[in-house]
């Protein structure tokens, strides 16, 4: 049997300065930039995962400008994406409350075959900071009211959780193409990773 090849795009929205960037940067390249360097309009990346021995994923993330939210860009962006991850800064509220505006930008615009929204990931990052300007259960509450697929905390900066979370964004995304694209249910609960193996992440 030969080897299976599937191409994702895959979309990082989020307010400016939450991390977005570094974000791709330490995922696919394990380097973490101190100096910030604002998106203008999208960055790309690309991410190849060794899923299995005979499966290879390669995620085409697409980087968007937190300005982007309010041009009518984003729908050419979104065009035939995967899924999302829709992050957001713990020590700055106003990033928070954009999830929400993100979460719906997004659905308005780019949907399964069926109609269902694509898999999306709740990220909060900057965890290594304090203080922390929303609680646990205030986050755990957005993420089911909007239709994640889960979140967790995550700090680029210390390399916590990235590579975890976004294993579990590829689960959901093979999930989906398994299903046929059929309905997905998504609980938005806080995903636990202190004890999640992470096969498939080596990159080529």
């Amino acid at each position: 049997m030969g080897n299976l090849d599937h191409l994702f795009k895959v979309l990082v929205v989020g307010d400016a300065q939450v991390g977005k960037t570094s974000l791709l940067h330490r995922y696919v390249y394990d380097v973490f930039c101190k100096e910030y360097k604002m998106t203008i309009g999208v960055d790309f990346a690309l991410k190849i995962v060794q899923w299995s021995d005979s499966v290879t994923v390669r995620l085409q993330l697409w980087d968007i400008a937190g300005q982007e939210r309010f041009t009518s860009m984003t729908r050419l962006y979104y065009k035939q994406a995967s899924a999302c991850v829709v992050m957001f800064d713990l020590t700055n509220i106003d990033s928070f409350r954009s999830s929400r505006m993100w979460k719906e930008d997004l659905d308005s615009k780019v949907t399964q075959d069926n109609g269902d929204p694509v898999p999306c990931i709740l990220l909060a990052n900057k965890c290594d900071l304090s203080p922390w300007a929303v609680t646990k259960e205030e986050v755990d509450q957005f993420s089911k009211e909007n239709n994640f697929i889960g979140w967790t905390e995550t700090s680029v900066k210390e390399n916590k959780n990235i590579n975890e979370s976004m294993r579990v964004l590829i689960e959901k995304i093979m999930e989906t193409r398994d299903r046929g694209y059929s309905s997905l249910v998504t609980q938005g609960n806080y995903i636990n990773l202190k004890d999640l193996s992470v096969p498939g992440s080596s990159c080529c």
